[in-house]
């Protein structure tokens, strides 16, 4: 029953705190499940599927890609179902993959980010507003009987300091895992990266025209 006191002594701003560390979890959840299945062998595939090439064997290539399909992989295919064409067009096509690639690569990261600037803030707010009840129970009660009990301030500091922590409970561990996704984000588009400059030098070493 201490959860349920806290909630009580704490008031109403405990509410969206509760609701953003709802959300966070969700999304922690859902991205620490994704990655790792995007990234599951992935290097072994990628080598698979340059080999293929390397071997103008460019429908198996594709295949390959098909059948495991992530982020690196659908960028490559926009390029190489293009391959007889020039290396801008094939460029072009893989920059524009990117473009759907990287959006999921980064679903609700923007949401997590929020929440951890926001939370402190509200935490802060009950802050402020359980110090402006200790200073309304000082005036009250100085101008009522002239003196003070400590135990009338209770419920204000109370408040104050349980907003307070609840903010940065949610904010510290969203931001570490904000943190820890966006270099996940960056390690997945730097392996885009390099897979499309190494298709480019392979087409530009060798011509592929009418070879399927």
């Amino acid at each position: 029953m201490w959860i349920k006191g806290f909630i009580v002594e704490t008031g109403w701003l405990i509410l969206p705190i509760i609701l953003f560390s709802i959300f966070s979890l969700a999304i922690i959840f859902e991205r620490i499940l994704f990655y790792p299945k995007i990234t599951f062998n992935a290097s072994s595939v990628l080598t698979r599927v340059f080999v293929a090439i390397r071997k103008k064997r460019i429908a198996e290539a594709i295949d390959i890609c098909e059948r495991t399909p992530f982020h690196s992989t659908n960028i490559l295919k926009a390029g190489l179902v293009h391959y007889s064409e020039s290396k801008e067009v094939i460029r072009e096509s893989m920059e524009n993959a990117s473009l759907y690639e990287i959006p999921k690569l980064e679903k609700n990261l923007n949401f997590l980010s929020t929440i951890a600037q926001v939370s402190p803030l509200i935490g802060l707010l009950g802050t402020v507003i359980g110090m402006i009840e200790c200073f309304e129970v000082v005036k009250v009660g100085a101008a009522a009987v002239g003196t003070l009990n400590p135990s009338d301030l209770a419920g204000g500091i109370s408040k104050a300091l349980n907003s307070t922590a609840a903010g940065l409970c949610v904010a510290i561990p969203t931001y570490l895992a904000y943190n820890y996704f966006v270099h996940r984000v960056n390690t997945c588009v730097l392996e885009m990266e390099r897979g499309s400059t190494e298709l480019l030098e392979i087409l530009s070493e060798r011509s592929y025209v009418g070879e399927v």
